[in-house]
Formats: structure tokens, C-alpha cells, sequence
């Protein structure tokens, strides 16, 4: 597995293209909460979760609990107080402009070599509905039509967050670039280049995601502290995707039996 250079495209150049105009999505549950509230909930939520779970019994389980609420809030940028009073903080949010990607996003870039053709691989990553199979993180997409499609990602502590996405430049067998549109829990786009190995030895597969996160950065750190970093997430993302391209399945241990400890 090699790393990109930074001087390569990465899925941000594509976000100002001319001509391309994003359609809104038809989100069923509607953002209500301002970046700024969804940092401040994140901090305060992780903060009285672990304090409630640090200190036990009843009354430390009661505040677990509003932690857990707090980062609910946070992490999905939907508040049920907010809806019942007509209230929604999040309209003086602007839209992501291509330059917050660099300046409080995160930024990913890994690739792997697959032996498979291009054409092969490019096939199989084009139908998006097929990446929940090696990404662990994802718990749905699904295909709305031919550019747009759903996606669900499990988040850390048990949440879950969703957003639509669309095609903004395609070649085929060569190139898939994406981003997602309106409203949406998590500002991002991703690009996936195919480029036929030496030697024919294959593809290698590279993959650039930028994302913002809730709350910028800080939700990045935060979230660190619940499940894994994100280039741990896309290097293991990429190795399933390898191993289930070669070998038509995914190796696990799971249900096989253990020896014993020593």
C-alpha cells in the first residue's frame, strides 16, 4: 500500500467544478442544530457521559444518559426540542465551500493494488450500494437514481448519521468522483481513480475522502476517543476491499474456535 503525494487531485478540486449544480435531498429527518451548538454539544456530551459512566450508580447513569442525549445532538445535528418548538439554529448555516475541506475538515488519502482489470473494479465501485460490503463504517447506501444515492454510516457511541451524494465527474473505468448535497450530517466528498499496474499487475486503487466532521476537527478528536482514527478506517477499508476483489469473500475469524490462552 502506498500513500498519494500531495501534488495529486484530491476529491476538494472537484467540488468547484463549473457547470455542476447539486440537487437537494429529500432528507426524512430534517438538520435543526447550528455548527456551533453541535460542537459545544459534542465537548459537553462527552464530557458528562464520562463523568456519569466514571462515577457509577444511579445518579451517574442519569447523567450518562444526558451525555449520551447531548451527543446525540451533536453527532447527528437533529434536536427533538428544536423540531417541537419550530425552532431550526441551523439555517444560518452556510453551505461548505470547497476551501473549509483544507481548512477544518479532514483529509485521507491511501491506495492499494488489486488484481483485477480496471474495468472490473471500477464496475463493482460504481454501484455504490456494493460499498457497504468492505466498509465497515458505512450501514447502508442506497442508489436513488443514476447520480444520486442515500447513504447511513454508523458513528461512534451507537449514533448513526446519513447524507445524500452525487456523481459530479465520472470516466469510465478510470475515475469516480462524488460529494454529498444539502442538509446533510456530514459535509464530505471522495474521489476513486483506477490505474492499470505495470506489468499488468493488476489496478491500483486510489482513494482521497475529505470530509468536515461535526464540529470541525475538535468532532474528529472527539470521535477518536469512541472508535477508530479515519486513515486507520480507510486502510482497512481498502484492504477488505482487495482481499473480497481477489478472493470473492472477506477472511474472518468470527465463529471459528479459539485456542487456549496461555
Amino acid at each position: 500500500m502506498t500513500t498519494l503525494s500531495t501534488n495529486r487531485p484530491t476529491a476538494a478540486d472537484f467540488l468547484a467544478q463549473p457547470g455542476v449544480e447539486p440537487e437537494q435531498p429529500d432528507m426524512s429527518r430534517q438538520i435543526n442544530v447550528s455548527s456551533s451548538e453541535r460542537m459545544w454539544s459534542l465537548i459537553g456530551g462527552s464530557a458528562v457521559a464520562l463523568f456519569g459512566l466514571a462515577r457509577g450508580r444511579l445518579s451517574g447513569m442519569a447523567l450518562a444518559g444526558l451525555g449520551g442525549m447531548l451527543l446525540y445532538r451533536g453527532f447527528t445535528g437533529y434536536c427533538p426540542l428544536n423540531a417541537a418548538m419550530g425552532r431550526n439554529s441551523a439555517e444560518s448555516d452556510p453551505p461548505a465551500e470547497p476551501e473549509q475541506y483544507f481548512n477544518r475538515g479532514i483529509h485521507v488519502e491511501h491506495s492499494v493494488t488489486v488484481n483485477r482489470s480496471a474495468e472490473e473494479l471500477f464496475q463493482f465501485w460504481r454501484n455504490f450500494e456494493n460499498l457497504p460490503r468492505f466498509m465497515q463504517h458505512l450501514e447502508t447506501v442506497k442508489c436513488l437514481d443514476a447520480k444520486r444515492s442515500r447513504w447511513v454510516a454508523r458513528a461512534p457511541a451507537g449514533f448513526t448519521v446519513q447524507w445524500d451524494a452525487q456523481i459530479i465527474n465520472q470516466e469510465p473505468n478510470a475515475l469516480i468522483a462524488w460529494r454529498s448535497v444539502g442538509g446533510t450530517d456530514v459535509d464530505n466528498a471522495g474521489s476513486v481513480r483506477f490505474i492499470p499496474a505495470p506489468a499488468d499487475r493488476g489496478t491500483e486503487v486510489r482513494v482521497v475522502l475529505d470530509y468536515i466532521p461535526p464540529a470541525g476537527k475538535i468532532g474528529a478528536i472527539i470521535a477518536s476517543l469512541f472508535g477508530k482514527a479515519p486513515e486507520q478506517q480507510i486502510r482497512q477499508d481498502l484492504r477488505r476491499f482487495k482481499q473480497l476483489m481477489e478472493a470473492g469473500e472477506i477472511p474472518t475469524t468470527q465463529g471459528q474456535p479459539h485456542g487456549a490462552c496461555r
